[in-house]
């Protein structure tokens, strides 16, 4: 089945989580953050049939805090799935929820996925794959991805640089997708199947204000000891190329 793309492209942002106070007072929630990175990528992908500002038509959802509001396959072309400071494994209501509206997206419906962190191990889960901690820890922030042939094609690079945040990851690669790339910490680093879900474990849209509150934060309240924080704060201001997979989310959607 080939998905009708509308004009313009309607998006419906999944947001799982509540930014820190500095990002939040910039973006109000993680669904802005995307829009930013998202107009951006239009503007840079620079396509006639994709307007920067009119070629998307972006609605929050705020599925943490209110889980009995989605938006209705029938008015949308795709979700994308937020990252999250959540276990994606969990056995809680609203997690479950968003896995159960995702598998049905999935197999019921023309909607394209996109899925970011823990967007992404939510479409794993979804797809039957396992879903857990990582025994080799955390990887935070700016760290190269090895890509996959398919992941070069996609990207249109030889290797990826991007902001990541877990020590969660996938375990395998479900069933009916493609590898997109791997790293030394997380060999799950993307999924891909045309036409139907594309997903980075990566955060393309983090820059490095919010990288660095979130390194900051995690070291304040202990979650980061003192060598790890100093690891991670030496990559918080390293090149990224998130607006490259931004640009690589557009094209998915934007695929006959």
């Amino acid at each position: 089945m080939n998905l009708k793309i509308h004009a313009p492209i309607r998006i419906a942002i999944l947001e799982c989580d509540t930014p820190l106070p500095k990002t939040k007072e910039r973006f109000q929630g993680y669904g802005g953050v995307f829009e930013l990175l998202l107009r951006s990528s239009a503007k840079a992908l620079n396509r006639p049939e994709l307007d920067p500002e009119k070629g998307l038509e972006i609605s929050k959802w705020q599925v943490e805090l209110d889980p009995d509001n989605y938006p209705d396959p029938e008015t949308i072309d795709a979700i994308l799935i937020t990252g999250s400071k959540h276990d994606s494994f969990a056995d809680t209501p609203w997690i479950n929820k968003l896995v159960e509206y995702t598998e049905k997206i999935l197999s019921q419906t023309q909607v394209r996925v996109i899925g970011v962190c823990f967007g992404h191990q939510i479409v794993g889960r979804a797809l039957k794959a396992g879903v857990g901690r990582n025994p080799d820890g955390w990887e935070a922030a700016v760290n190269n991805i090895d890509l996959s042939a398919k992941g070069k094609e996609l990207f249109g690079v030889e290797k990826l640089r991007l902001h990541q945040m877990h020590r969660d990851c996938v375990f395998h690669y479900p069933e009916g997708v493609e590898e997109l790339g791997s790293s030394p910490v997380c060999k799950v680093q993307g999924m891909y199947s045309p036409r139907r879900l594309m997903t980075v474990q990566g955060h393309p849209e983090f820059n490095q204000d919010i990288m660095k509150e979130i390194v900051n934060t995690r070291h304040a309240t202990g979650i980061f000891d003192d060598e790890a924080y100093n690891n991670h704060v030496t990559k918080v201001n390293l090149p990224h190329d998130g607006l490259i997979v931004g640009q690589a989310f557009l094209k998915f959607l934007l695929e006959q």
